[in-house]
């Protein structure tokens, strides 16, 4: 869907902010490497906002009308997607997408773009990651290759959880793998967010598991093809990756926090609760910011006294 296409209920993105949200889509793409699941975001979030100014501000608002907006105009696009039942957690990031495009757009236009700039984002709880022990993550991945009746399948899922869980990627970077990645070496080169490439490990265990899928696999492999392949031969969808893991967590009693991206969080938690380093697992992760790899790690309080008693020359 283009910036065009866009709407937010019966509202229009006036032409002009429309070609504006363009081009600044291009530069996230362009100078800033992002995802293509961050530019559907940015263009939601942003185009939202641009079409409640068009009708806020009296219809066809263009670029000049956008460098007036004030802080009461901030205000009543914030109470607006209040009404509308929006989470203080979406309207943070909607928030946080304006920001960075007047930033942009206050360069190109030169004007000041303080009020926008300046407005508070709505306070949130932050949700704190749940991992799963050592033995339910054992458990999801003897599970899942029981969710589907075709064998291959069955390995296929068993494959995707392994890398997910023992290598720690992103559902996103694991189906991003093609058969030219296969078979896996013992260091897997993985280009994750913002195009940031890092260097993981890669377990026997997962390396197994791939290759006893690919063993079976009934379609054929040509280096640019995808790895991991649906039913019809495509590229495996996430969609089926979160589904096959509702059905683990089912049959195992474990809370709706338990989605493939727990997974990741497990990784994380369980290599620093064997001693790892942190900075070492932040960089394993592929993080920006040591606070964000904190964020995905989770110790209780008795193990930071094992810890600090183990390691601490006074302890």
């Amino acid at each position: 869907m283009s910036a065009a296409q866009h709407t937010k209920g019966s509202l229009q993105i006036p032409p002009g902010t429309r070609d504006a949200l363009d081009l600044f889509l291009d530069h996230k793409r362009a100078l800033d490497a992002a995802s293509e699941n961050t530019i559907k975001a940015y263009q939601a979030d942003i185009g939202g906002f641009l079409a409640f100014m068009a009708f806020h501000l009296g219809g066809e608002a263009g670029r000049g009308a956008l460098a007036g907006v004030t802080i009461s105009d901030m205000r009543a696009w914030m109470a607006s997607e209040r009404g509308r039942g929006i989470s203080s957690r979406s309207l943070a990031r909607a928030l946080s997408a304006v920001k960075s495009f007047y930033g942009w757009l206050s360069e190109q236009d030169e004007f000041d773009a303080t009020a926008v700039l300046s407005t508070r984002s709505p306070k949130f709880a932050k949700k704190l990651p749940r991992p799963l022990s050592p033995d339910a993550a054992q458990a999801v991945r003897d599970t899942a290759p029981l969710q589907s009746q075709h064998d291959w399948v069955g390995a296929r899922d068993m494959a995707v959880v392994t890398l997910l869980y023992g290598c720690g990627l992103r559902i996103s970077e694991a189906l991003a793998l093609t058969a030219a990645d296969a078979p896996l070496k013992e260091v897997l080169r993985i280009r994750g967010k913002g195009n940031k490439e890092r260097l993981v490990p890669v377990l026997p265990a997962a390396r197994d598991a791939i290759e006893a899928y690919r063993a079976i696999c009934p379609h054929p492999e040509t280096p640019d093809a995808p790895l991991f392949r649906g039913v019809r031969g495509g590229a495996l969808n996430p969609r089926q990756v979160q589904k096959m893991m509702q059905q683990v967590r089912s049959q195992l009693g474990l809370p709706a926090t338990a989605t493939p991206h727990a997974l990741r969080h497990s990784f994380a938690t369980h290599l620093l609760a064997s001693g790892g380093d942190l900075r070492a697992i932040q960089e394993l992760l592929g993080h920006a910011s040591l606070s964000t790899t904190q964020g995905y790690t989770a110790l209780d309080t008795s193990k930071l006294v094992d810890v600090y008693n183990a390691a601490h020359p006074r302890a």
